[in-house]
């Protein structure tokens, strides 16, 4: 709706904005099992245009103030240079500190964070437009815990707390909110072995007894924020028994894709696998779906998981559909499926007691056969020969290339 008139929906927004009449619109409410149960808040769309306007204009003043080793929803930073990072003070140390923080978004203090907004814009009507948004905010999961010293039994229920999650502004606010904390760590506690990503932080020392009374400094900073380190996901252990980060799990000589990532990525999998067989995707639609996952495993030593994954998995049109062109409804299930072959390696699944046994070619010890499978890889400007390469596996024999999973 929103397109189809779209010069005229931006003068309105203009002229609301100007004369300080926009009001924010309803959010629509939805949940997600996976990775773990969230509520997203999705905002109308005239909103969403107000968000990214806003955040142009106020990014600038705030991201000078941004610590260097915060990498989230910031141009230039992101997940895999996080966990670049990540891995560097984890072969360089002997012990880290990881922390969570409990229910982040849903814990944020709106008159905590209005005060630190303040602090750097003057501009009446731009605290105005972000007062506005802040309000309109819809309820959020009721918190597990919400009182905190100095609190009597109304004070949880007098403060108004939590950002939705799916706001561009909600992300941009929670760099704000924790940028004193980042600066606390590493200019107060002189701990420069340190990384965050939103929620998730890490610091590394080769002190244990440090690292102890780190933990214990950092937990009474975040109380004068209203926040809490999650009991059971904030650890003190040792970096030869490697960590988990951004979705990966990290050891002092490999990288690798935690357990539940790659069980979310099977059954992904297996589904596109249907739909193809079914003629509901396009070889186009699946080779980027597949791009998308093969870009998150390329951060990982997962080249022999790459192999098993897809010569386990293959892609095959059913006779007489075409290229996904007028088909549609659910899968009627598949053809010619290749006989069983024996695994490359061992599902990572299996070994949920040990998850660092997932297959790899080691750091520094590849086998001449993967040798020659990277060089090739770089030999065609990035194709990746290992997936999807034959016209069995692959109708009209497309490479997804190795843009990595």
């Amino acid at each position: 709706m929103f397109e189809a008139r779209r010069e005229q929906e931006l003068a309105e927004l203009q002229a609301e904005l100007q004369a300080e009449t926009y009001r924010p619109g309803s959010y629509h409410a939805f949940e997600i099992p996976e990775p773990k149960r969230r509520l997203i808040s999705a905002a109308p769309y005239r909103d969403r245009v107000v968000h990214h306007a806003l955040c142009r204009i106020i990014e600038p003043i705030f991201e000078r103030t941004f610590s260097p080793w915060s990498y989230a929803n910031r141009v230039g930073y992101g997940t895999h240079r996080a966990l670049r990072r990540f891995t560097t003070l984890l072969r360089g140390h002997e012990w880290v500190l990881r922390g969570d923080i409990r229910q982040f978004f849903p814990s944020l203090d709106h008159a905590i964070l209005k005060e630190m907004v303040e602090r750097k814009i003057r501009c009446r009507r731009t605290l105005n437009l972000i007062g506005r948004i802040l309000d309109g905010s819809n309820e959020q999961d009721p918190l597990a815990d919400p009182y905190f010293p100095g609190d009597d039994l109304l004070t949880p229920a007098e403060r108004r707390c939590g950002l939705p999650i799916g706001n561009l502004t909600s992300q941009f606010f929670a760099n704000v909110y924790l940028t004193g904390f980042d600066h606390y760590v590493v200019e107060h506690l002189g701990q420069r072995a340190y990384v965050r990503y939103v929620d998730d932080f890490a610091v590394f020392s080769d002190d244990q007894a440090l690292l102890s009374e780190v933990a214990g400094r950092l937990s009474g900073y975040l109380q004068g924020l209203r926040l809490k380190l999650h009991p059971a996901k904030t650890q003190l252990r040792p970096t030869r028994l490697g960590s988990h980060f951004v979705g990966y799990y990290v050891l002092p000589d490999r990288v690798r894709v935690r357990n539940e990532n790659l069980r979310r990525g099977r059954r992904r999998l297996r589904a596109y696998q249907q739909q193809f067989a079914a003629g509901d995707l396009t070889v186009a639609e699946l080779t980027g779906r597949i791009r998308c996952w093969i870009a998150h495993l390329d951060h990982a030593d997962t080249w022999r998981l790459r192999e098993q994954l897809f010569a386990a998995l293959p892609f095959i049109r059913m006779a007489g559909r075409e290229d996904g062109a007028g088909i549609s409804g659910p899968a009627r299930g598949l053809v010619e499926q290749q006989p069983e072959q024996p695994p490359l390696c061992q599902p990572q699944q299996e070994h949920s007691r040990q998850p660092e046994q997932q297959h790899r070619v080691p750091v520094g010890q590849h086998s001449p056969q993967a040798g020659t499978a990277l060089r090739e890889r770089r030999g065609r400007a990035g194709e990746s020969p290992d997936l999807l390469r034959s016209p069995q596996r692959c109708a009209a024999n497309s490479n997804p290339g190795s843009g990595g999973w």
